[in-house]
């Protein structure tokens, strides 16, 4: 079967943001028990809170639990401090005033990460952070109940927990573009590959996905760019601290700069 990829947020929202399929993913990643009718698609707090208004992928509550799940394709530099600042801002909207500082809702926060970043800072399929301090004895005093979880379904390992992992690798086998629909005869897999089923897409879904396409392109190539531009800095700056040292050949030699460049810096330098 031929389906739009999970990696892009349209794709993703549009699938999740069904009640069943969200309450199922929410129940088989958190293991606790959840169920909301709604569901909401980029959600905001009526009013702002902090210095940045945050917009939420997926969004639901029911009586006692807040529920925030985020996907994003390429890993940027901000990428963990953003989503904990999400997941603080939807416990701080909470309190009520300086004389009650309460949590009526156990907040937590799923970010799907699509992508296997280079830099190697995320070598893992699943990671929970919890809130809850720990004694001088190593023991967990179990005061707070909200949870941070990373995943990432690149990473999905035999030690990656099993209801985790069956939606990890469903979210990978989606990311080539291409399904097998007998490997998953579960009805809430069927229910999924329906929605994402690439000719049944609605057409300002698919003018939406583009449009994301065409950005995580252009991210990926400013960050190269941004890296070439470092590294020329670097050899400048090296060339530059050997002008009175070395003739330019052996500067160009020892910088990777062409002797054309050596020879502007040092009339620039005289």
């Amino acid at each position: 079967m031929k389906v739009i990829p999970l990696k892009f947020g349209a794709m993703f929202k549009q699938a999740f943001s069904q009640p069943d399929i969200f309450n199922r993913f929410v129940e088989d990643v958190l293991d606790i028990s959840f169920h909301a009718d709604t569901i909401h698609t980029e959600y905001e707090y009526p009013e702002p809170i902090g210095f940045v208004r945050s917009t939420y992928d997926l969004f639901a509550t029911d009586k006692d639990k807040r529920i925030i799940v985020e996907i994003q394709h390429i890993k940027e530099d901000d990428f963990f401090d953003r989503f904990l600042y999400y997941h603080l801002i939807s416990l701080v909207e909470q309190v009520g005033g300086y004389d009650e500082y309460r949590f009526n809702q156990t907040v937590y926060t799923i970010v799907v990460l699509t992508s296997t970043p280079r830099d190697g800072s995320v070598n893992f399929s699943c990671a929970i952070s919890d809130m809850n301090p720990i004694d001088e004895y190593g023991k967990s005093v179990d005061l707070y109940p909200h949870r941070l979880v990373f995943l990432c379904p690149r990473q999905a390992n035999e030690n990656t927990p099993e209801k985790i992992r069956q939606w990890l690798n469903f979210i990978e086998d989606s990311l080539d573009g291409e399904m097998e629909e007998a490997h998953y005869p579960n009805p809430i897999w069927q229910a999924i590959m329906a929605l994402i089923k690439k000719r049944d897409i609605d057409p300002a879904v698919l003018a939406e996905i583009k449009d994301e396409a065409a950005w995580e392109k252009a991210k990926k190539r400013f960050a190269a760019e941004g890296k070439e531009e470092g590294i020329r800095a670097g050899k400048i700056e090296l060339a530059k601290n050997l002008l009175d040292v070395l003739d330019t050949e052996t500067i160009a030699l020892k910088s990777g700069l062409s002797i054309e460049t050596v020879q502007a810096l040092k009339k620039d330098n005289d």
